[in-house]
């Protein structure tokens, strides 16, 4: 896999081709294997929730976190114990992932000690917890768990508990 680093304004920065024209398709083949352990349901998560070694990192912005406003989901807040952690302040001003270290002392902060063994990113629904998923890989740490499901599947049980403000 791969990812392009800042984006389409950083290929063009590169001075690399760009075409209209469809690439030719070639075959091939791709096996892969998923690995369960690196997702978790509703249900796991809720029976961890409270636990001391949990980092559970929400991906969406301040304001969604903190339930300030809510554009696509029908109840605004956050998972009871998250933290925010905003995919945005991944990257620089020039749409670049930061630099290892910084993104390191990013998630150092986040973790507050704990171990990123027990780390689980969320965000609305699933997407851009993996962009702090990758960051983090980039910060030297394990890949950690995603909970795709994540705010939108959350809220869809009323039994489960919602938090707002930080």
């Amino acid at each position: 896999m791969f990812i392009l680093d800042g984006g389409l304004k950083a290929w063009h920065a590169a001075g690399l081709p760009l075409s209209l024209d469809a690439p030719v398709a070639e075959p091939g083949t791709f096996a892969g294997t998923p690995d369960n352990r690196l997702l978790l349901d509703a249900e796991h998560l809720q029976k961890r929730l409270g636990q001391p070694g949990l980092t559970l990192l929400d991906a969406r912005a301040q304001p969604r976190f903190r339930g300030e406003v809510e554009p696509i989901d029908p109840v605004a807040g956050h998972i009871p114990g998250a933290q925010c952690a905003a995919f945005s302040e991944n990257l620089g001003s020039d749409g670049r992932f930061l630099p290892a270290q910084q993104l390191k002392q990013r998630f150092a902060a986040q973790l507050q000690g704990r171990s990123a063994d027990e780390l689980v990113a969320y965000c609305g629904s699933g997407v851009t917890a993996c962009h702090n998923l990758f960051a983090l890989s980039l910060a030297g740490y394990p890949l950690g768990t995603l909970y795709a499901g994540s705010w939108s599947e959350w809220i869809t049980d009323p039994q489960r508990a919602i938090a707002t403000g930080d």
